[in-house]
């Protein structure tokens, strides 16, 4: 008995390393290469997004429902319009839902950024956009319609459909995996994190990829959401197309470390398993 109690203890060390600590679990734990500036506050670091190829957007261009703008803009550019009275009318495309991924009408209707960098508004022609913001290519838009009318009469509206970003987990996390579209002209990784539920604990918050879609190519990066000097990364603010996977601890993958109690259920298992293969070996 006192032999097989041995065993027990030398097994022992190997479930205590099995198990998830605090520090694993806790988000934004205090660092010391955290950059805090003069007045003691974290400096924005939010990277400015540049359309890339294939990217698709929604021009609204406002106007009176009388204004000569109005009748230019033909109905191929009004798909989505409202009139009426004497509001404004914005002439553009809709935007709409698809739960199948992408937005059906935003793609149907959007203007779209074609193989060269460009897109092709009607009335103005070929504008490039591709590696530039969507504040240039609307000064850009509002210039030429300055040109063909009255400055003041019509006003350029250009967006992408919000901040579309992708996560990717594991089996246990099928709910917070897909396709995820926030209106919003900023967002942080742990704002669109605590907007789909949060993490459980069989994701690696040391371990996070980040790919990051540019004009140039992807770009990879690795994130740490247990440091709180993440504040400082650019990968800190999720840019329009992120791919954000989630993965797993070795640790649950063993069937370790997902909580004490079954921790503790998996470790007695394994005992018992070791014991009964040690009792049959020694009595044949």
């Amino acid at each position: 008995m006192m032999k097989n109690l041995k065993y027990l203890f030398l097994l022992l060390p190997f479930f205590m390393t099995s198990c998830i600590t605090k520090k694993d679990v806790r988000y934004m734990q205090p660092s010391e290469s955290l950059v805090i500036n003069e007045e003691g506050l974290i400096p924005y670091n939010i990277p400015v997004y540049r359309i890339t190829k294939n990217d698709i957007l929604n021009l609204n261009i406002v106007t009176t429902p009388k204004g000569d703008a109005a009748q230019f803009y033909s109905s191929l550019n009004t798909s989505g319009g409202i009139g009426g009275g004497a509001n404004p009318t914005a002439l553009g495309s809709g935007v709409g839902g698809s739960a199948t991924g992408g937005n059906m009408n935003f793609y149907f209707n959007g203007l779209k950024v074609d193989s060269k960098g460009d897109i092709n508004v009607f009335g103005v022609g070929y504008v490039k956009a591709e590696g530039r913001t969507v504040e240039d290519i609307t000064q850009e838009l509002q210039e030429k319609v300055n040109e063909n009318f009255q400055e003041g009469k019509a006003e350029v509206r250009l967006n992408t459909n919000g901040i579309t970003y992708y996560i990717l987990g594991d089996v246990e996390t099928t709910g917070l995996s897909g396709e995820k579209v926030v209106h919003k002209n900023t967002l942080t990784i742990t704002e669109a994190l605590a907007i789909n539920g949060g993490l459980n604990r069989t994701i690696d918050r040391r371990n996070i990829v980040i790919h990051r879609k540019l004009p140039e190519g992807i770009k990879k990066a690795r994130i740490d959401l247990t440091r709180e000097d993440i504040m400082n990364s650019p990968f800190y603010y999720v840019q329009n197309g992120d791919e954000i996977y989630l993965n797993t601890r070795g640790k649950s993958l063993n069937g370790f470390g997902k909580d004490p109690v079954q921790t503790l259920t998996t470790g007695v298992s394994v005992i018992t398993t070791a014991l009964s293969i040690y009792l049959l070996l020694k009595n044949l």
